[in-house]
This record gives C-alpha cells, sequence and structure tokens, in this order.
C-alpha cells in the first residue's frame, strides 16, 4: 500500500508541478468544473474520467454511428451502452471508444447489453465518473491516470456478475464502419486475470492500439459471443463468482507501441489495487492545474470558467509511454527524449487561442508540443495538420501547426531546435502535400476554382496566414530570402478580394470572379462546388488576422468597415449551402461563435477605432453562448478552442493575431482573475464596477498606468502585475 501511494503521489508531482507555479493549492477547485457542459446539443464533449493530457478519457458510451456521437455521449440519452477507454473532447469528427467493459446481470443471450439509468445516480468530477446501471443493479465508477483506466463494480442483485468485453466496439460514422474498423486483432487470454492484445484500427485515421486489461479476482468462466460479418475482433463475456454487494476492479492500460508498453504503463503507474489512491491522484493533478487562476465571480462565471480550463487541459495527450517510446506518423517505434509526443492535435481550431493560452497557463508543455511538431515532419514530409494517435487525419486546411511553432520562438521558449523548426515549415509550405497545392498557388497567386475544386478562397486566405508566420520566423533567424518570400505570399489575401462586392470571393485561372456569388451561401469539403470551409464569404472575408489594417483599407477605411461588419451581426441566422456545414452553429446574424473562423471577429470592432462594439458583442457572446448545463455551448468545444476563446474573453483580452501580436483588449466578464505563473509571479485582472448595466470600458491601466494602446504585449503579461479595467454604462468614444 505504501509503494502504491508513493508512486501515485510521484506521478502527480510529476505531471502537475513540472515547473514551480505558486497557486491557491489547498483550494478544491474541481468543485466548480462541470464536465456535463457541452454534452448535449453540438458540444460533442464526455463527461467520464481522465487525466491532464493524458492518453486514457474512461467515459460512457450513450449511442454510436452518428454526427450526434463523435464523444460516443449525448446526456439526454436513456441507455448506457458500455464504458469505453478513449474519447475525443468537442470534435466533429468519430473515432476513439476502445475496449469497451459493460457489467451487468442476469441472462448472458440478449439483443444487447445496454442498461437503463438515472440521471440522479451520475456523477462527474474532473478525474472521477460514477453512475449506478438501473437493469442490471451495478454501480460503475471510474478514474485514470495517464495511460490507465480503473472500473470499480459493485454488484448489487443476487444473480450471476457478468461483465462484457467488447474489442470490437469504436466510436465510428456508420453501423456499416462497426462492423468494418477493426482491420486486425490479436487476442491472448493470459490467466484469469489478464487479458491482453493488439487492434489495428481505421475510422478518422488508422492507428494501432495494443491492451492490457487485468481483474482483481479471477473470472470463472469466459464465452466468446457470436461475430457478425466482416468484425475482427471478438467480445467476451466473463463471469465472476461474486456475492450481492461485492465489487469488482478491472484495470485497462493502452499503449500506441507494444502489449509490453501497456504493460509497463500500468505497472508505473498503477501497480496495485487502490481506486481511491488513484482518484485522489487525478483530483490533485486537475487542482494543480486549475490552481493556476484564482476567479472572483458569480457561481455560474465559476464553473464556466474552470470547466473551459478543464476542456482545455484534456488536450493534445501525450500518447508515448512512461519510457518515452511512441509510435510515430510513419509507424516507426521511437523514444522521446522528454518521454512525451503529443497528438491530438486540432489545429485548424486551436492555433487562435488554445495554444496561445498553453503558453501562458501551461508553459511547461509548449517545448514538447513543438519538439512533437517537429518531429512528425520528419517521419511525415509536412508538420501537422490535424493528428489523432500520432496519425495525420488531413482534416480541415492549411498547416496551422505553423502559427503555433512561431508563436512559441517568438515568445521565448528554447527548447526545440529553432533551425530544424524553420525547415520543417518551409518545406511545408513548400513541397506539395494534401490539400497544398503550392504549384498552383506559385502559378497564380491563388487557387483557381476551376483547378481547385472546393474551399479554393478560404485555402488561400488560411495560406496567407500561416506564410505571415514563416516570415516571422524567417526574419527572427536572420533569413532575409526566405522572409521577404513568405512576407510577400502572405499578401495574397488581396488577389480573392472582390473590389466590387467587397467580400472574399472564388476567381478562375482567367481571374473572372465565381459567378453566380451568394455570400450567404455555406460551403465545406474539397469535393463539393464550394469556396469556402465550413463557412461562407460573409464568415470568411475577415480571416485576415495579420493584416486587419490592410483588409479595412480594401473594404473602404474604417468607416466603411464597420459597417459592413455591423451588418454580419444583423443579417437572418440562417444556415443554407452544400457539404458539412452542422458545424456552422451559434449564429448571432451570420456570425457563427459555433465555428472558428468566425472567433476573431468580434475583435475587429475594437481595431477598427468601435472597441465599444466589441466590448457589446463579447458580453453578448459569453452570456448567450457559455451557459453551466449540459446543452450550455453553441458549437463544437474543438478539443478546447471553444473554451479557450471564453477563458481570453472572460479575462478581457484575445489574440486576434495568435502569432506573438499581443492581445486585442476587449471587455472582462468576471470581477478579478489571478493568474498564478511561473518563477512565482502572478498576473491580476480586475474589472470595477462590473455589472450587467456597466459593460462598457472606461478606462484600462497596467501597474497603475494608463493604457494608451488596443493591445497587451505577451511580455507585460508574464512579468506579472495588475490590470484594471474601469467599468461603466455607457460607451466610451
Amino acid at each position: 500500500m505504501k509503494k502504491t501511494l508513493w508512486l501515485v503521489a510521484a506521478l502527480a508531482l510529476l505531471s502537475a508541478c513540472t515547473c514551480p507555479f505558486k497557486g491557491s493549492q489547498s483550494a478544491d477547485l474541481t468543485q466548480y468544473v462541470n464536465p456535463f457542459i457541452g454534452c448535449a446539443e453540438n458540444g460533442h464533449t464526455f463527461p467520464g474520467a481522465c487525466y491532464p493530457f493524458g492518453l486514457i478519457q474512461a467515459s460512457p458510451d450513450t449511442g454510436n454511428c452518428t454526427w450526434n456521437y463523435c464523444s460516443g455521449y449525448m446526456y439526454l440519452d436513456e441507455q448506457i451502452w458500455g464504458f469505453s477507454q478513449t474519447h475525443l473532447n468537442g470534435t466533429g469528427c468519430p473515432d476513439l471508444g476502445d475496449v469497451q467493459l459493460q457489467p451487468f446481470a442476469g441472462p448472458v443471450a440478449r439483443t444487447n447489453y445496454h442498461s437503463a439509468y438515472r440521471k440522479a445516480t451520475q456523477t462527474a468530477r474532473p478525474g472521477y465518473y460514477a453512475v449506478t446501471l438501473a437493469d442490471f443493479g451495478v454501480d460503475v465508477e471510474l478514474t485514470a491516470t495517464p495511460h490507465v483506466a480503473c472500473h470499480r463494480y459493485t454488484y448489487q442483485q443476487a444473480a450471476p456478475a457478468h461483465l462484457l468485453v467488447d474489442l470490437q466496439y469504436g466510436i465510428v460514422s456508420s453501423k456499416e464502419a462497426l462492423k468494418t474498423h477493426i482491420l486486425a486483432s490479436e487476442v491472448k487470454l493470459e490467466d484469469k486475470y489478464t487479458i491482453s492484445g493488439h487492434n489495428q484500427a481505421r475510422a478518422w485515421v488508422t492507428r494501432h492500439y495494443y491492451y492490457t486489461i487485468k481483474f482483481d479476482k479471477p473470472y470463472t468462466a469466459i464465452k466468446t459471443l457470436p461475430a457478425q460479418k466482416g468484425e475482427k475482433a471478438p467480445r467476451y463475456v466473463l463471469d465472476f463468482d461474486l456475492k450481492p454487494g461485492e465489487m469488482l476492479q478491472v484495470k485497462v492500460a493502452l499503449s500506441t507501441v507494444s502489449i509490453e508498453g501497456a504493460k509497463k504503463n500500468m505497472a508505473a503507474e498503477v501497480p496495485g489495487w487502490d481506486f481511491a489512491a488513484v482518484q485522489a491522484q487525478a483530483k490533485a493533478a486537475w487542482n494543480g492545474l486549475l490552481a493556476r487562476a484564482e476567479v472572483q465571480g458569480t457561481q455560474a462565471q465559476k464553473e464556466n470558467f474552470y470547466t473551459s480550463m478543464y476542456h482545455l487541459f484534456i488536450q493534445p495527450n501525450n500518447i508515448a509511454d512512461v519510457d518515452g517510446q511512441y509510435r510515430g506518423a510513419d509507424d516507426k517505434v521511437l523514444t522521446a527524449p522528454d518521454k512525451a509526443y503529443y497528438s491530438t492535435l486540432s489545429l485548424w481550431d486551436t492555433y487562435r487561442a488554445a495554444h496561445p493560452l498553453y503558453t501562458i497557463l501551461a508553459p511547461e508543455r509548449v517545448d514538447g508540443f513543438i519538439s512533437t511538431m517537429v518531429a512528425h515532419q520528419q517521419a511525415q514530409g509536412y508538420v501537422p495538420i490535424w493528428t489523432l494517435w500520432g496519425k495525420e487525419n488531413h482534416c480541415m486546411i492549411a498547416n496551422h501547426s505553423v502559427p503555433v511553432i512561431v508563436d512559441a520562438f517568438l515568445k521565448g521558449f528554447s527548447g526545440f531546435d529553432a533551425e530544424a523548426a524553420f525547415q520543417a515549415i518551409k518545406t511545408s509550405l513548400t513541397v506539395k502535400h494534401q490539400k497544398s497545392d503550392w504549384d498552383v498557388y506559385t502559378k497564380y497567386g491563388y487557387l483557381p476554382f476551376d483547378l481547385i475544386k472546393g474551399e479554393s478562397v478560404s485555402r488561400v486566405l488560411e495560406y496567407a496566414y500561416d506564410d505571415y508566420c514563416a516570415a516571422q520566423l524567417a526574419k527572427a533567424l536572420g533569413k532575409t530570402e526566405d522572409a521577404a518570400f513568405f512576407a510577400q505570399r502572405a499578401e495574397n489575401y488581396k488577389k480573392v478580394f472582390d473590389p466590387e462586392t467587397k467580400f472574399m470571393r472564388g476567381r478562375d485561372t482567367q481571374g473572372r470572379w465565381r459567378t453566380p456569388f451568394d455570400p450567404m451561401r455555406l460551403g465545406h469539403g474539397e469535393d463539393t462546388p464550394s469556396d469556402y470551409t465550413e463557412g461562407n464569404a460573409w464568415q470568411y472575408t475577415w480571416h485576415v488576422q495579420h493584416d486587419p489594417a490592410g483588409l479595412i483599407k480594401l473594404v473602404g477605411g474604417a468607416e466603411a468597415f464597420t459597417a459592413k461588419l455591423a451588418s454580419l451581426f444583423k443579417l437572418p441566422s440562417k444556415v443554407e449551402g452544400s457539404g458539412f456545414v452542422l458545424d456552422v452553429s451559434g449564429l448571432i446574424g451570420q456570425y457563427a461563435h459555433g465555428n472558428e473562423p468566425s472567433h476573431h471577429v468580434a475583435y475587429f470592432f475594437s481595431l477598427a477605432g468601435q472597441p465599444w462594439k466589441t466590448q457589446e458583442l463579447i458580453r453578448e457572446i459569453c452570456d448567450t453562448e457559455y451557459k453551466n448545463f449540459p446543452g450550455g455551448l453553441c458549437g463544437n468545444d474543438d478539443c478546447g478552442q471553444m473554451s479557450a476563446w471564453y477563458l481570453f474573453s472572460a479575462m478581457g483580452f484575445y489574440p486576434f493575431n495568435p502569432c506573438h501580436d499581443g492581445y486585442v483588449f476587449g471587455a472582462p466578464q468576471v470581477e478579478k482573475v489571478t493568474l498564478h505563473l511561473a518563477e512565482g509571479k502572478t498576473f491580476t485582472i480586475e474589472a470595477h464596477g462590473l455589472s450587467k448595466a456597466n459593460k462598457y470600458v472606461q478606462s484600462i491601466t497596467l501597474n497603475g498606468q494608463p493604457c494608451t494602446g488596443l493591445k497587451l504585449a505577451h511580455t507585460q503579461v508574464m512579468r506579472g502585475g495588475t490590470l484594471v479595467f474601469e467599468m461603466g454604462p455607457q460607451p466610451k468614444r
């Protein structure tokens, strides 16, 4: 027992405190986290147990095979299908759901093993989940370490105790895929306490996972259930000799590398059976991160704030084993020098606010993120676009590892090879790969829609931003020619701006604008006749994060620009178009807060001379699109990006240009936030006079001195100090 407690305590210390942060460690901030937020409507979050940045997310599954179940769970469902060990947080595509377990009692022969449950029996906290399966009389508890899921089942009924071990299960897009997504399976029934094996699975990506399952009691019988056509992995029903009220514990360890790797992970993290100690370790790790921000505000504001922090720190996930081994993009097994290799990199989303927030709240992770991106490029040929379990899924567009890498370097992070990082960026932005047609782009300076069939305008706009970021790194490294090359390409956004309609618009190889043209019509997908990615011309015309002054000039100056921008929020909130556009949600007019390309747009008013309109909109978005109940998120959380927007905006500033350009002032939504930074420093944000009536900023001071500009520098935050917003009822023009 002492050995177990020492090991889990040491792991918590290493995971939560790898740099000298000093927060309110005695406070239990997990009480303000509601893991059910986002578990209904379009949030696509999950309520189960996980560890910060860990490989494991042990959570209930309540449905499958449709877009609604990207995380495997919907709050309003009345049945639980089982409990699998891996889940995605707020994505728009399904995957994972590995090694599903379902304890049950009664007849083994049945149509399914689903069970009703009462919401009143369901509990979710960071690192812990519990529920009672009403049909089977089984109390289920889950907790987790980085690589191990721990299950505890108490069987209440006087009936044979069974456990379904479903190795075929996975979270997929269709019923047919549920039968075929396992490409290969090997299982070894090692003894009455242990099942180990390996699956190759294909859903969003094709990947390998290895597992070992341990029971604290021997199973007395095992039955293999009949397989359906196409299935490769078995389903077992195990019997256990338990009395009513007796408990069964199960541990499941995973690895991307090998069964031996999974066993090493289990031996290092959960060598014994002390469920309470593992739960306490997870709680301590979460509190260690949550304590980096102390918030004063209403109960609802605290729940929104700390739940947003929780969602932010679920990923990126360290997929390396405890010995540092991981399976890379090319399927080779390598060893990470610092024992960390990160995946679940939803970069089209997270480059905007989540990664800038990691540089403040989790800086000890940033070098590892960048080293991963460079290693990924060396294995694959280009930096990550959207990676899951180390594999590229090519979801979304552009190469948004670039701003994340450059931002880290310009902010002074140095635990990676800067020259290798630049070469990885240069190669990624010049050597053709999927969705990066550099030959066409070089010839025309844009992507003609008669050559590039889908998303041509969105891709040009997002390429231009990556080019801008590459130019900043080249300049910082003294690479004059490269800096000039990328800076020139960063101007290409102007080539898809139609001066007549004042929209970003598709054009063909002859330079002709696409007609007919409807700026309201949505589109998405490389195979659809749309020039936009999960959006329309109204939403993408503002996608010039690196040159707001240039865009304002193109539209006709500040007055014309703000008039057009104001109309965005007053248009009909309708969704119509082609391709996959379910993610276009959270509409205020045609502003779509539920989708990431809109996230910087409200802050454009501040840069165009009307900060009071930014302040009005930030209040409206925070009040209407972030609520502390299951349906409280207006769109997919997208691996913490939706949450990061709220965290920044609630504090009163936002990374409009997330590549080291400081933070644009908005309006704080909570009374006070104290950020506990590395080296014992603190940065405090205070909103004096804040109320529902007082939503406008009257003045801003930093360390007692007036702030005369529009932005707050990252260095000003990290030096520590106090930022004060004086709030009032009238806009200051």
